[in-house]
């Protein structure tokens, strides 16, 4: 297993600051949100993209993942039914596959829950099945670059469109592509399924559908920081041989973004070091 910060977390700092922060505190990776690197990341010119990958290089930090891929640029949706909407979100979503490939991001997340909510009503099936095109489209690209799309199950409170964990691997199981996976983010998994995390890990990871883990509380802060314990799951992960990266991404930073992951990289490293 291997740690990595989300860097949304540290995002007052500059991308070579934040490299060199997670780098003190142990992380080995970032996953980047890139809504923090620009207003239209699919666009980032070439320049800039060398300037981020040096600056993780410098630090000794590896480019890990992208995620929350359409909060910018804005009135992005892959659902949507103007046809407008839709050729500008899958205009993005391929830019931001060419830039995980050039940053040398080998996983990227698709949550970004308000892009991809239902209408209700009988346009839900229509609409339903616009966002698994959207997936499809990508899906080929993805894995010539060498990239695994992950497609994030959230919970109710924040989407309508893929809610469990058993919604999101049939979805990898209909589009059929070595491309395209499906992970397990602790606190939606906490918010919102009727199995533990844990016992998640151990039904879904022996399948191969499972390709990246976010570990947060399900009061959506940092490990450690509230109810939720860590230990069983890292356990299960162990159990299963799992070597990919675990995310820290809390959203309530407390007491703010460097001290949760300060405090996160402590908290887990500590687990990790006891079940070795």
């Amino acid at each position: 297993m291997r740690l990595a910060l989300c860097n949304e977390v540290i995002q007052q700092l500059d991308f070579a600051r934040q490299c060199e922060f997670a780098a003190a505190l142990g992380y080995e990776g970032l996953e980047v949100a890139p809504m923090t690197l620009s207003e239209e990341p699919h666009l980032l010119p070439a320049i800039e993209r060398r300037r981020i990958r040096r600056a993780a290089a410098d630090a000794g930090i590896a480019i890990a993942s992208l995620h929350w891929l359409l909060v910018k640029p804005g009135g992005l949706s892959i659902t949507s039914a103007d046809g407008a909407v839709r050729a500008r979100t899958l205009d993005v979503m391929r830019g931001l596959v060419d830039l995980a490939g050039e940053l040398g991001a080998g996983i990227m997340v698709h949550g970004s829950p308000v892009q991809r909510r239902l209408p209700e009503g009988a346009e839900a099936v229509a609409a339903r099945e616009r966002g698994l095109d959207a997936f499809r489209s990508i899906a080929e690209q993805a894995e010539h670059l060498g990239i695994v799309y992950c497609i994030e199950p959230l919970s109710r409170d924040q989407t309508n469109f893929i809610t469990t964990l058993a919604e999101a691997a049939q979805i990898v199981r209909d589009l059929a592509s070595p491309a395209i996976r499906t992970m397990i983010d602790c606190s939606s998994a906490g918010r919102g399924e009727r199995e533990s995390v844990a016992a998640l890990i151990d039904r879904w990871l022996p399948t191969g559908l499972v390709a990246h883990v976010q570990v947060n509380d399900r009061n959506r802060r940092g490990p450690g920081q509230g109810e939720d314990r860590f230990a069983p799951i890292l356990a299960a992960l162990r159990r299963h041989n799992y070597s990919g990266w675990v995310a820290v991404e809390p959203f309530d930073y407390v007491p703010d973004g460097p001290a949760a992951a300060a405090r996160a990289a402590g908290y887990l490293r500590g687990i990790m070091e006891a079940q070795a």
